[in-house]
């Protein structure tokens, strides 16, 4: 392929490249070339906008944080876990969901701390997390100490501790996020999802789904929908929005947590 050089035309009083038999630089294609830097290329007026102009223009952004699935609408549907206030979140359903979370959050670079009652249930992810980089630790109930998130390093708090979980010593806080997984609801249940900012429901009984619609103000349809509802789908809901959001693991999510499913 041919390339074609441009070379500056000399101002009034500069002579030509040497060699060139009048003067004249117009004999000589490749001169001017600047050392270390290749050849001129052609040169183009810039781009210039008007005030009016620029306040037209517009950048699609969409919603940071963990991609979890997608709506109605297939649509993707992002969960924002981190921020610089506490966040409080509430999952009633099945282990399954929660460890897929907590995977993505630790594939976004936050660190993840479970706490359980049954960590050799946790052990395998959270080896496989990471590479082998500590990104997931689980712990014995009680002994979660603090993490010391940061915006550069937030913190996911994964509670699996039953229906009833203890209160723990370590709250959410500024770029660290608690979750709590319910496998069903219990006695404290309504204080439980009051306190929280956002709540997650899998398929639950119907006596369950009436309690969760009174507490996160549910319509009638959500209501009767939380007792049949698949494996894979939850209801995300704040006490202004809701959406049921269905989930499909990748293959290799469902070589390390298998199928979905709402029961563990």
């Amino acid at each position: 392929m041919a390339y074609q050089t441009y070379a500056p035309q000399p101002s009034a009083g500069q002579s030509g490249g040497p060699g060139a038999p009048d003067g004249s630089s117009q004999s000589r294609p490749f001169a001017r070339i600047r050392a270390g830097f290749g050849l001129r290329g052609p040169r183009r007026e810039r781009h210039v906008l008007t005030a009016e102009e620029l306040n037209a223009l517009s950048m699609p952004v969409g919603d940071d944080g963990v991609l979890i699935g997608v709506d109605p609408q297939h649509q993707s549907a992002v969960l924002g876990l981190f921020r610089p206030t506490a966040h409080e979140i509430v999952l009633v359903g099945g282990m399954w969901t929660a460890q897929l979370i907590a995977l993505r959050a630790a594939a976004t670079g936050a660190r993840v701390a479970v706490e359980s009652g049954r960590p050799q249930a946790w052990a395998p992810m959270a080896q496989a997390a990471g590479g082998g980089q500590p990104c997931v630790t689980v712990h014995q109930v009680g002994r979660l100490g603090p993490q010391g998130p940061s915006v550069a390093a937030p913190v996911l708090v994964v509670r699996d501790l039953g229906a009833r979980p203890v209160r723990s010593r370590l709250s959410a806080g500024p770029w660290q996020t608690v979750l709590t997984l319910l496998p069903y609801l219990g006695p404290n249940a309504q204080r439980v999802l009051g306190a929280a900012d956002l709540v997650g429901v899998q398929r639950v009984s119907p006596q369950e789904a009436e309690l969760i619609g009174r507490v996160m103000n549910l319509t009638h349809a959500d209501v009767s929908a939380l007792p049949s509802m698949g494996d894979n789908v939850t209801l995300w809901a704040t006490r202004m929005r809701r959406q049921f959001v269905m989930t499909t693991p990748a293959d290799a999510e469902v070589q390390l947590l298998g199928p979905a499913r709402r029961v563990d």
